[in-house]
């Protein structure tokens, strides 16, 4: 996984209020070509447009489907990408969904969802949810089975991801197999006592993190009046989700939010599973792959996924 948010942290800092963020920031991020994302042909890679959300424009796409699946239909990991709400496209950070995909004959299908402050809430989830609709409804089209599907992402992606999850069940949308919620961006409130902590620490900090969350809320980032489609943890009911996992770093300002949001879920029935790593900065295991620490908590992401998948249908694990 290429280290995004490393690179650009020191050209985030620049950017001191939303009307500072660039319009053309998207030359700032890497994009892995399709022979890239292919692993040496291990997956056919397409990127498509659909069909987006009433009244807006359609979405794009990126299917990466594994060119040697086993005899049935294929789990689908529906993917959304991080970058704070403001940077970042579908192929953002792709590397960890192709990782687990590797492993369990996934289809990856990640969604090029539009970025705040240009498209503010509920631009972002709504496009999101859209691309799962279309994902779920012609997921045989590519090899995937629409009734084993699991929405995953990390930091903005892991928040959206929970949104998503949140829109399903109301909505009597899809019935998900699980979310799994990567140092999830879950409460535009930013005043956990982490958040402070890893104010001037963190890859993504307290600031950084306001101006993520203002670019997508405007004013009404802190309000009262946010929802929890915009802002997971201002859902005041979570039962009723599907299976959870949640990871994060012990040095990271989403820590505290996300052990709330496990401990909420747990409140309510909801079979979740938490790990905190000692140590883990944002995003560490994407910067540093190689460390004990991010090869803990990828294998830890692999025996959950191979219970999971177990449970309902397999396959099991190919390559721990």
């Amino acid at each position: 996984m290429e280290p995004t948010l490393l690179a650009l942290r020191p050209l985030l800092r620049l950017w001191p209020d939303v009307a500072s963020i660039p319009a053309d920031r998207h030359k700032l991020v890497p994009t892995p070509s399709d022979e890239q994302l292919s692993r040496e042909g291990a997956f056919d890679v397409s990127q498509l447009l659909v069909t987006g959300p009433t009244d807006a424009p359609d979405l794009t796409v990126l299917v990466c489907r594994p060119t040697a699946p086993g005899a049935q239909a294929c789990p689908l990991l529906y993917w959304m990408h991080p970058g704070g709400m403001i940077i970042g496209n579908a192929r953002t950070h792709l590397d960890l969904a192709l990782d687990l995909a590797s492993a369990f004959d996934l289809v990856v299908i990640s969604v090029d969802y539009r970025l705040a402050p240009e498209h503010p809430h509920p631009a972002p989830v709504e496009d999101c949810y859209a691309g799962l609709l279309w994902a779920v409804e012609h997921a045989q089209e590519h090899g995937a089975d629409g009734d084993r599907v699991i929405v995953a992402g990390g930091s903005a992606g892991g928040g959206l991801a929970a949104a998503v999850a949140l829109l399903a069940r109301d909505r009597g949308g899809p019935a998900l197999l699980a979310q799994m919620l990567l140092s999830p961006m879950l409460d535009d409130r930013n005043d956990t006592a982490s958040s402070w902590q890893m104010t001037g620490r963190d890859i993504w900090d307290h600031d950084l993190n306001a101006l993520g969350w203002a670019a997508l809320l405007g004013r009404q980032a802190g309000s009262d009046s946010v929802p929890p489609y915009a802002a997971p943890m201002r859902a005041t009911d979570l039962s009723g989700l599907p299976a959870t996992y949640i990871d994060v770093g012990s040095a990271e300002t989403f820590r505290d939010e996300a052990v709330h949001y496990a401990a909420r879920l747990w409140r309510v029935g909801v079979d979740a599973e938490l790990h905190v790593w000692p140590g883990g900065f944002h995003g560490f295991e994407g910067a540093v792959p190689h460390a004990a620490l991010s090869r803990d908590a990828h294998a830890a992401k692999l025996r959950w996924l191979g219970r999971l998948l177990t449970r309902h249908g397999g396959p099991l694990v190919v390559d721990s």
